[in-house]
């Protein structure tokens, strides 16, 4: 009993470190967050169900190639979005390129509505998008802003998405992870 006690007593307001070496949460909120919440292997299998059925419609392969808007309205529908334009956006294949905007248009509408989203709630969101705790990280709230790193990477991808949660100026952009291991200060390699 003295040994736990003492066990408790040395983890009391010590403060962690992610993967990617992000100042965290007291080591024992995030052992009550995680004893919570889980993720097991039933939410992993449906999480990467999720983010292979938003990428099922989008081509493999290098990214696209750049189209420019004409001024025929009969062919603007047919026009595909602008290709990559960065270095790091050139790092993504055409899958991950085109899930991207599906992932980014999803998490932008249900954050909109939130005029001053606490992590909290910017987790409960994203999980109720599918998005699981393990592949969320980052969650920081300064002003009334919450900005967020979100983990994309299945089958040898690259996506990640880097968010910053304010009503209506809400922004979620793509980025690129490493291929393995944690992802870096910025979200890109």
């Amino acid at each position: 009993m003295t040994a736990l006690a003492a066990l408790a007593l040395a983890g009391c307001g010590t403060e962690t470190t992610d993967a990617a070496g992000s100042r965290g949460e007291p080591a024992g909120a995030v052992g009550a967050r995680n004893a919570e919440a889980p993720t097991d292997a039933a939410q992993q299998a449906a999480f990467t169900a999720m983010l292979r059925e938003i990428a099922r419609s989008c081509p493999s392969g290098p990214p696209p190639a750049r189209t420019l808007p004409t001024d025929d309205p009969r062919t603007e529908a047919l026009e595909a979005p602008l290709a990559p334009t960065t270095e790091a956006e050139l790092e993504l294949d055409a899958r991950d390129w085109c899930a991207s905007a599906h992932h980014e248009q999803r998490i932008a509408q249900a954050l909109w509505e939130v005029d001053d989203p606490t992590p909290d709630e910017v987790r409960e969101i994203l999980n109720n998008l599918g998005y699981i705790d393990d592949r969320i990280h980052r969650l920081a709230h300064s002003g009334t802003t919450t900005r967020f790193l979100l983990d994309l990477r299945v089958d040898g991808g690259r996506l990640c998405l880097d968010g910053s949660a304010a009503g209506e100026q809400t922004d979620v952009e793509k980025c690129v992870a490493p291929r393995t291991g944690p992802i870096t200060a910025s979200g890109a390699e």
